[in-house]
């Protein structure tokens, strides 16, 4: 799903609501038919209890963290095969020989698969992509795409992403434009087109 609208339209705003990092005043906020927040029946999933990883535009990536340990910090599974599982993204992501550095030494688009690595090594049912490539060249821009579709056809999750990028669009099967907090346009894309085909 792509979510667009102008700055200040409550893109980011819906994002954060959906992963639990802020409160609605009111409402419901349902997904997969799983009920995250329900103001009326007091409801409200803490974060870790909603099964989503999140892309943030500026990776938030711990920077006195290296790799493998930003990566390995966003799994709550046993531990036993978490050496395993993250050998295997970073292996994935073409982050071989990185694996010590830190954020700091790191490329934009390095620094973003690696907060790909962190955000779905716990498995979430739902990938929050904010602006995943606000900060990033054209190219860079491009292989961070396909990796997200990668992404959602390797693993099947649900992917919303919140974008300006009005070409991106139509590489999501459903586009959402919001303008003033309120929803305008709500359209099915009957003509999808996959990230290596996108231009802009």
């Amino acid at each position: 799903m792509g979510i667009l609208g102008a700055s200040g339209s409550g893109k980011s705003m819906t994002l954060r609501c959906i992963a639990g990092i802020q409160t609605p005043d009111s409402g419901r906020i349902v997904v997969n038919d799983k009920v995250l927040f329900d103001s009326e029946k007091k409801i409200n999933l803490k974060p870790q209890e909603r099964k989503v990883g999140y892309l943030f535009q500026n990776y938030a990536l711990f920077p006195t963290m290296t790799v493998e340990k930003n990566i390995a910090c966003g799994y709550r599974g046993d531990k036993k095969h978490l050496k395993a599982k993250v050998a295997d993204y970073i292996e994935r992501y073409q982050l071989n020989g990185l694996e010590k550095r830190y954020p700091g030494q790191l490329s934009g688009g390095q620094q973003q698969r690696v907060s790909i690595g962190r955000a779905i090594v716990k498995n979430p049912d739902i990938l929050l992509c904010d602006e995943p490539t606000g900060a990033l060249d054209y190219n860079t821009s491009k292989e961070i795409l396909k990796l997200i579709e990668e992404v959602n056809k390797k693993y099947g999750n649900t992917i919303i992403m919140v974008t300006h990028n009005e070409a991106i669009k139509n590489m999501a099967d459903h586009v959402i434009k919001l303008r003033d907090g309120a929803v305008r346009h709500n359209d099915i894309n009957t003509n999808k087109v996959s990230a290596e085909d996108l231009e802009w």
